[in-house]
């Protein structure tokens, strides 16, 4: 089911990643549906088209492509809060303290990593202040399934610094609603508006918005190729927090390694999506034919297991090296989003690693926990985008202000060399301004 690769260099090719798609596949029958849409097999060209329909005809676009995309016709688009609350009464007992539990975490956890941000921005006073970013839009998957840890680990970091305004957009079911456990969640969480419109329309509503949805200053919040591409064309009429791909994890495990626990993550990461990608790096053969046995076995009982074997047939892959440096090279060169350390010294491999999006260590590093209830917020780059970004965060909903402030003692010391600079660039208003307020300089003529 997942290929195998041994050696160093075949496992350093098949794991380099550098550049971005400019061309996202997608299925026949996905492509069909483009065409007799939007008159084009390009997902791209799709979103383009999504986007200025409701940029510039909005909530009626809304509602027409609600209808063509998603089968479902809505008379209105938010969601009340009293909808929140009843969904959260409908709840087992037993989910909703699971809920609370983890959103108490999760909070607690951005909470503090806010507190500690913001002693350091103290401190760059009174030459650099922050401000929050005032209203922010939170895309959750949905649609065909719940996810409410994603709604908890994205409102959750923008509550806790401070975001005035929160609006949320998810797809509603075939029904035109929302499932429960979405809602409660959302309720629990503290949004403060909430939407049933998804894909790339929901993205170009909060983008320019429309009748119903206000527009916001930052989108964030992962999603499918199409809220993907439609992130990535707003971008510039407001900020995004990245370009969030399939799912992945790399797997480093020693000899020692427990194969039944290294067989369920890999199983958990792949049953995400079919395109989710799931890398296992050993230095032990014998520990990588167990692992492939284990998840051959485990898989046939599982209820997505047919999502499970398109993902490790595609984009499974089993790397056997020498030694825990060719691992850990790997695994830097690679870049994942979960980065999962079944290794006896798991502390010390953890401190060679320079990209990751989550590493999980100790005696039970399972990714399901930071899925869930760990703190830190999942919502993390994919596609090898580690190298330069970092997990949804606090400072993702604030930004920085420089403030300058200028008198008579810093005219009269600087401001000579500043006149300079502007005269050696060609900007002679510029030096006039500084020689104009200092009395000083040259006669103007230059």
């Amino acid at each position: 089911m997942m290929r195998i690769i041994r050696g160093f260099a075949k496992s350093k090719v098949a794991l380099s990643r550098r550049a971005a798609p400019q061309k996202y596949i997608i299925s026949p029958r996905l492509a069909t549906s483009l065409q007799e849409m939007f008159g084009t097999e390009d997902a791209q060209k799709a979103v383009a088209i999504i986007l200025e329909q409701v940029r510039y005809q909005g909530d009626s676009a809304l509602c027409d492509l609600s209808k063509r995309i998603d089968q479902v016709e809505l008379e209105q688009f938010e969601v009340s809060v009293s909808e929140m609350q009843a969904a959260t009464e409908r709840l087992p007992v037993k989910l909703l303290e699971a809920l609370k539990l983890a959103a108490k975490r999760v909070e607690e956890f951005h909470l503090r990593q806010f507190a500690a941000w913001e002693m350091g921005a103290q401190k760059m006073a009174p030459e650099t202040v922050y401000r929050v970013i005032q209203r922010v839009g939170l895309y959750v998957p949905g649609g065909t399934a719940s996810y409410p840890s994603s709604v908890m680990m994205t409102i959750l970091p923008a509550r806790a610094a401070g975001v005035k305004e929160i609006i949320m957009c998810t797809p509603p079911g075939k029904n035109g609603k929302i499932p429960d456990s979405t809602l409660a969640a959302a309720g629990i969480a503290g949004v403060n508006r909430l939407f049933a419109v998804g894909g790339a329309q929901a993205i170009a509503a909060m983008a320019y918005g429309t009748e119903s949805i206000p527009a916001v200053d930052k989108i964030c919040g992962p999603g499918n190729i199409f809220v993907m591409l439609a992130k990535k064309q707003v971008f510039g009429a407001v900020d995004i927090d990245g370009l969030q791909g399939p799912s992945e994890v790399l797997i480093i495990a020693d000899a020692g390694a427990n194969p039944e626990w290294c067989a369920a993550d890999i199983l958990a990461q792949s049953e995400h999506d079919t395109l989710s990608q799931s890398i296992f790096v050993t230095t032990s053969e014998e520990l990588a034919r167990q692992v492939l046995k284990e998840v051959d076995e485990r898989c046939k009982t599982l209820a997505r297991h047919a999502i499970i074997e398109e993902s490790l047939n595609n984009f499974g892959v089993v790397c056997v090296v020498d030694d825990m440096e060719q691992a850990i090279e790997l695994a830097n060169l690679y870049a994942p989003e979960h980065l999962c350390i079944f290794a006896h010294d798991s502390q010390k491999v953890a401190e060679r690693i320079q990209h990751a999006g989550c590493v999980f260590i100790g005696e039970h590093p399972t990714v399901v926990m930071g899925d869930y209830i760990a703190g830190p917020s999942h919502a993390l780059p994919t596609t090898g985008t580690v190298r330069f970004a970092s997990p949804l965060n606090v400072t993702d909903f604030v930004r920085l202000m420089n403030v300058v402030s200028v008198d008579s003692a810093m005219i009269k010391e600087l401001g000579p060399y500043a006149a300079l600079i502007a005269e050696a660039e060609g900007l002679t208003a510029h030096a006039r301004a500084v020689y104009d307020t200092t009395g000083e300089g040259n006669d103007g003529k230059n």
